[in-house]
């Protein structure tokens, strides 16, 4: 059987998830592409595939056929794929690891998608999102992993409680600073075997208040021409400089 209506419980739930205040109330996102539906299927989270009524695809999961019409309404891209996966959200979490990484409100989920991509290339054990960060499932931000959200521990909290608890687990903290403090590529391997790297907001920066609380002022040495980097581009420096 497939789906042709718009006005079918099923397609307007999938549209409504296109927002973050649904993807919260049923705790649910969507996914779409191969790549991201089979990233999803190994972290036995989909909870039913999407076709165009055309396609196939050998995975044990529920699915449903739909129309060309209802998978262009469904997407957020314009260009849309023939396959998605309506997935329950990954379980939260606790904090592990004692490398650690910490977004204070970065609003772009380009950005987000690409720097949770580079922590779980560089070997972050968990990335904390602080209040006001972007939604960790909004559609963009899931295309950006390329799927690694699927393979990283991931928590949301509030920034101040959260580096009460990573200071008492003895684990320093580090500020990505845009002109002072310490060059990374200057850290010895005792610095870089357990931390909790802290990255700020596109336009402000870490919060004044978060930065009183860091034992170290991280920096990327560059031209001086350069005023600053793209967070994801100077967390990914910053990780790799980390993990070396």
């Amino acid at each position: 059987m497939v789906i042709t209506s718009l006005d079918n419980e099923k397609i307007k739930k999938y549209r409504k998830l296109k927002k973050k205040k649904y993807r919260e109330e049923y705790n649910e996102f969507i996914v779409e592409g191969m790549h991201l539906v089979l990233e999803a299927f190994k972290s036995g989270i989909i909870v039913e595939l999407i076709m165009e009524e055309t396609q196939a695809i050998p995975l044990p999961c529920p699915y449903v056929y739909v129309t060309r019409e209802i998978i262009t309404k469904i997407s957020d891209v314009d260009t849309p794929s023939n396959i998605m996966a309506l997935c329950k959200k990954l379980p939260e979490r606790d904090l592990i690891g004692n490398k650690l990484l910490i977004l204070d409100e970065v609003q772009d989920p380009g950005n987000l998608g690409t720097i949770l991509r580079s922590a779980k290339a560089f070997d972050i054990d968990t990335v904390i999102l602080s209040e006001n960060t972007v939604d960790l499932y909004n559609p963009k931000v899931i295309r950006a992993t390329q799927g690694m959200l699927f393979h990283l521990n991931v928590i949301s909290r509030k920034i101040n409680p959260i580096l009460d608890v990573i200071k008492s687990k003895e684990i320093p903290i580090y500020g990505s600073s845009v002109d002072y403090g310490i060059d990374v590529c200057d850290l010895n391997k005792k610095d870089k075997q357990k931390y909790a790297l802290i990255v700020g907001n596109e336009g402000n920066g870490i919060r004044s208040t978060t930065f009183e609380k860091c034992d170290k002022k991280l920096y990327i040495k560059m031209n001086e021409r350069v005023e600053s980097l793209n967070v994801a581009v100077a967390t990914s420096i910053l990780l790799y400089e980390l993990n070396k």
